[in-house]
């Protein structure tokens, strides 16, 4: 066999047994999922159901109003994400802009900003937003988008930035166009790789967060989807069914999210892969 279709076969393998790792959850949830409530969590052969059945699903539904908490959770990313991409795309831009000195002071002063924990800014932020009078409300959830999440999204555009040509921003430039009008004509057309990847993430980290509802929000009907896990992962464990039927529902839509994004990514990489060649 020549050596090209044997590294064929051994990449088409290799993706094969990629892809079965991380389906294999997936298909453990559903399986699980479609047992009868009042079972224990499966395993082995039980796996399998012998009756298929979507009774967990009701009962998942009729326990926790996980029909309003999807909605709840679909607000806060549809406010979040795009607040994200555009803070994180305005930042890391601006950033190229500044004078060398600068910018090394402002990557210093983003890396230093990442290495701070997450849960060091736990109980300032409840403080502060407790003064505020926004407890119970999505502000305090929404708030992190008005500095780009994380600065590592801002240093994603950062360096995707870095890597256009001078030129095109010169040649901009002359054209009598300003920095706004650079980011949105020039800059931004030709970073749509690392947007989508900033938004994928972005789309994780707000329709996964479980520590900010649990601190800020005390009304019920306003409860995201992972606080409605919660509940039913403090269930009997002969309620396991409900269990992973609740955890599917909440992992379809990431899932949907990724692979509409997956896509575009995928086509706007091939489009502006000439960028710093």
């Amino acid at each position: 066999m020549p050596v090209d279709r044997l590294a064929g076969w051994a990449r088409r393998l290799a993706v094969a047994f990629a892809g079965l790792v991380f389906l294999a959850p997936l298909a453990y949830m559903l399986a699980g999922a479609l047992h009868e409530p009042g079972l224990p969590r499966p395993h082995g052969f039980d796996l399998i159901p012998a009756h298929p059945s979507l009774d967990s699903f009701d009962r998942a539904f009729a326990t926790v109003d996980l029909g309003r908490e999807l909605l709840n959770s679909l607000l806060v990313v549809a406010i979040a994400v795009p607040l994200t991409v555009l803070v994180a795309s305005w930042a890391g831009f601006a950033m190229t802009r500044l004078s060398p000195r600068a910018r090394r002071a402002m990557l210093a002063v983003s890396l230093l900003a990442l290495m701070v924990p997450l849960s060091a800014l736990w109980v300032p932020r409840f403080v502060i937003f407790r003064e505020l009078g926004l407890t119970d409300t999505y502000v305090p959830l929404i708030a992190p988008a008005l500095m780009g999440t994380t600065p590592l999204y801002v240093l994603l555009f950062y360096w995707s930035y870095r890597r256009i040509p001078g030129d095109l921003i010169d040649a901009a430039r002359l054209e009598g166009l300003g920095p706004l009008a650079i980011w949105r004509r020039v800059a931004m057309p030709l970073v749509r790789p690392t947007t989508f990847a900033v938004a994928t993430l972005a789309f994780l980290f707000y329709w996964g967060d479980f520590v900010g509802p649990l601190l800020y929000l005390d009304t019920p009907s306003r409860f995201t989807l992972p606080l409605g896990l919660n509940v039913l992962r403090g269930l009997a464990p002969s309620d396991a069914p409900v269990l992973l039927a609740g955890a599917l529902v909440a992992t379809v839509p990431a899932l949907i999210a990724f692979a509409v994004v997956q896509g575009r990514f995928l086509r706007s990489t091939r489009l502006a892969g000439w960028l710093g060649r």
